[in-house]
């Protein structure tokens, strides 16, 4: 196929991956592969899930300090910084480490380090082989 890049973009992997999980929930189904707990020896029991849940008033005041955070900061530098990751992300073999770090240390946040990459690199999507 030509290497593991080649692969992938054919969508060999995804495929192998798609097909294997279905042949093992189909083993778990007809119940030629137990598992204990799913499709044999289950409890009848209701055990209550915890789900997180994050209390609107931290999410104000998390929402508010990244404001004053972004208010107080040197724009000019961190979009600055922001605009060397975007030079730096164009070029080929360019370790974008020390970039990304001078771009938090000027409070670029998590957010804007992210779009800036995407902006040069795309988002990965897989290829649908269905």
């Amino acid at each position: 196929m030509g290497g593991a890049v080649a692969a992938i973009e054919k969508g060999f992997m995804q495929k192998e991956i798609v097909e294997s999980a279905y042949r093992f929930q189909k083993e778990i189904e007809a119940k030629k592969r137990i598992i204990v707990g799913v499709n044999e020896f289950v409890t009848e029991e209701e055990i209550p899930i915890k789900i997180l849940q994050i209390d609107p008033e931290i999410e104000k005041k998390l929402v508010e300090r990244l404001k004053q955070i972004k208010k107080q900061r040197n724009q000019a530098k961190a979009k600055e910084t922001l605009n060397k990751l975007r030079r730096a992300a164009e070029q080929d073999n360019t370790n974008l480490m020390p970039f990304i770090l001078q771009a938090v240390k000027e409070y670029a946040t998590l957010g804007e380090i992210c779009d800036t990459l995407r902006e040069v690199f795309g988002e990965y999507k897989p290829p649908s082989i269905f």
